[in-house]
C-alpha cells in the first residue's frame, strides 16, 4: 500500500474510510492490526511521515485461541514504528491507541484489558488493572506454589463476530436501564420525603444520585443491583422497542440493530459480579497460603465461566474442557493427593478459544493436563495445544534497534583482496 492512501487532502482518511479500506480484499484484511498503527499515530498524535516503512511481521502467539493474537501485534507493530520515529509514548498510551485500531479500523470492538497486558505487562505476574478506561492498580505475583496453563479448545474466537458485540450491545442496554430505574427512584424518594429525611435516606439519595450517571456496570456493588435493580432488567428486548423507550445506548463502538433481539439480563450481571470475583481473586492471591486457598480460586473461575457462558459466548468445546477438568479434580486420585487441579474458565472474547485452568505446581498437576488433553482428542479428534509460561510485555521489554552497516567498496584488485584476507584472518 501507498502511505498515501492514508491521506485526504492534507489530512489522514477518517477511521471509517480505513475500515472501508482494509475490508475490500478479505485475505488482506488482517492488515488493518498493522498498518492501521499508522493512521491511529497520524490522526491521534499529528505524527508525520515522511518516508517509506517496510515491517516484517512474526508472531508466535497463535491466532484466534483467545489469547490476545490481535492485540500482541497491535502492541508490538506500534511499539516498532514509534521506536523507529522517535516517538516515545509511554505502555499505557500505547494500549490505548492500540485499542482504537482495534475498534475503530479493525472493527472488534473489544476493551483494552488484551492491549495492556501486551504493553504492560511483566513475566510470571498478573496486571491488576481497572479498566475505566485503564488505570494500572500494580502487579500481581503468581506464588511459586500455584501454576496456569491454557488449553486451546481448537474452535476458532473473534471479538470482531456478531455473539460478542450483540452482548456488548445488552449489557450497555442494561446500564441505560438501571440508570433510568435510579433516576425513576430518586425522583419519587425526593417528593416523598421532602426537607424532612434523615440521614440514612440522605445516604440512600447520595447513592441513588451516583447511580444515575453510572458510567461502567462494574461499578454498581451486586448487593445494590439486587435489591434495586435486579427485577428491572429483562431477559432480552428488541432494538426497536429499545430505541423507542431510552433512545440510545451510549456506546461509541456499536449500532443497535432495531430488527435484532438482544439478551440483556446476564450481559448487564455478568460485569458486576465478575468485578466483585476479580476483586476476591486478587486478594486471595496475595494472602498466605491455605487449604482453601486453590479450592476458592478455582470456584471463581468457575463461576467466571459459566456467567460468560450464560452471556452467549460459550461452546461446546471450551465447555467439554471446563468439564474435564472437573472430573479431574474431583477424582478419587486428585482427592488422595490433596487436589491438583481446581478450576478452569473461557479466556478471552470467548465463543472458542482457550481455557484457562489453575492448579498445584507439581507434577501430578501436569499429569491431569496431558491427561485432559488426551481425552479431547479421543472425544473431538482434535488434539488441543498447551500453553504455559509467560513474557515481559513491550514496554518491559523496549526495542532492539538494528542498523544497516554501509555497503562495503568494491576490492579492484588481487593484490587489495588478499589484503583483507590476511587482515580478517591475524
Amino acid at each position: 500500500m501507498d502511505l498515501s492512501d492514508f491521506m485526504d487532502g492534507d489530512k489522514p482518511i477518517s477511521y471509517k474510510k480505513a475500515r472501508k479500506y482494509f475490508a475490500q480484499d478479505p485475505s488482506q484484511k488482517w492488515a488493518a492490526y498493522v498498518a492501521g498503527a499508522i493512521l491511529v499515530l497520524m490522526t491521534e498524535l499529528g505524527v508525520k511521515f515522511e518516508d517509506s516503512i517496510s515491517m516484517l511481521v512474526s508472531s508466535a502467539v497463535p491466532e484466534g485461541k483467545g489469547v490476545s493474537s490481535s492485540a500482541s501485534v497491535e502492541v508490538a507493530s506500534m511499539a516498532a514504528i514509534a521506536a523507529a520515529h522517535g516517538l516515545n509514548i509511554s505502555s499505557r498510551d500505547l494500549a490505548l491507541l492500540c485499542q482504537k485500531v482495534e475498534n475503530h479500523i479493525v472493527g472488534a470492538p473489544c476493551g483494552v484489558m488484551d492491549q495492556m497486558a501486551s504493553a504492560c505487562g511483566e513475566a510470571n505476574k498478573l496486571l491488576a488493572m481497572i479498566c475505566q478506561p485503564a488505570e494500572i492498580v500494580g502487579l500481581v505475583e503468581i506464588p511459586s506454589h500455584i501454576r496456569v496453563w491454557g488449553i486451546d479448545s481448537g474452535i476458532r474466537h473473534s471479538v470482531g463476530g456478531a455473539d460478542y458485540g450483540s452482548v456488548r450491545i445488552g449489557a450497555f442496554m442494561g446500564m441505560k436501564m438501571i440508570k433510568s430505574r435510579a433516576s425513576q427512584e430518586l425522583t419519587e424518594m425526593c417528593a416523598a420525603n421532602g426537607l424532612n429525611s434523615d440521614e440514612v435516606e440522605q445516604d440512600d439519595i447520595e447513592l441513588l444520585k451516583q447511580e444515575t450517571s453510572l458510567d461502567y456496570l462494574c461499578n454498581l456493588m451486586p448487593h445494590r443491583f439486587e435489591a434495586l435493580y435486579a427485577k428491572t432488567i429483562p431477559e432480552s428486548i428488541d432494538g426497536e422497542t429499545f430505541l423507542n423507550k431510552y433512545t440510545n445506548h451510549n456506546d461509541p463502538v456499536t449500532v443497535i440493530d432495531e430488527k435484532c433481539n438482544y439478551g440483556v439480563r446476564a450481559p448487564t450481571i455478568h460485569p458486576i459480579y465478575e468485578n466483585f470475583r476479580v476483586k476476591t481473586f486478587k486478594a486471595l492471591l496475595t494472602s498466605a497460603s491455605s487449604a482453601d486457598q486453590l479450592t476458592t480460586l478455582g470456584e471463581l473461575l468457575y463461576q467466571c465461566h459459566y456467567s460468560y457462558s450464560a452471556c452467549g459466548l460459550g461452546s461446546d468445546g471450551t465447555d467439554r474442557l471446563v468439564h474435564l477438568v472437573q472430573e479431574l479434580q474431583h477424582s478419587a486420585a486428585s482427592k488422595s493427593e490433596g487436589g491438583t487441579l481446581f478450576g478452569a474458565k473461557i479466556t478471552g472474547g470467548g465463543s472458542g478459544g482457550t481455557v484457562c485452568v489453575i492448579g498445584r505446581n507439581c507434577l501430578k498437576s501436569s499429569e491431569q493436563i496431558f491427561e485432559i488433553q488426551q481425552r479431547y482428542k479421543k472425544a473431538t479428534g482434535y488434539l488441543p495445544f498447551i500453553f504455559e509460561g509467560s513474557s515481559p510485555g513491550a514496554g518491559k521489554f523496549g526495542y532492539l534497534k538494528i542498523l544497516r552497516r554501509a555497503t562495503p567498496k568494491k576490492v579492484d584488485s588481487y593484490g587489495d583482496f588478499n589484503a583483507v584476507l590476511t587482515e580478517n584472518e591475524s
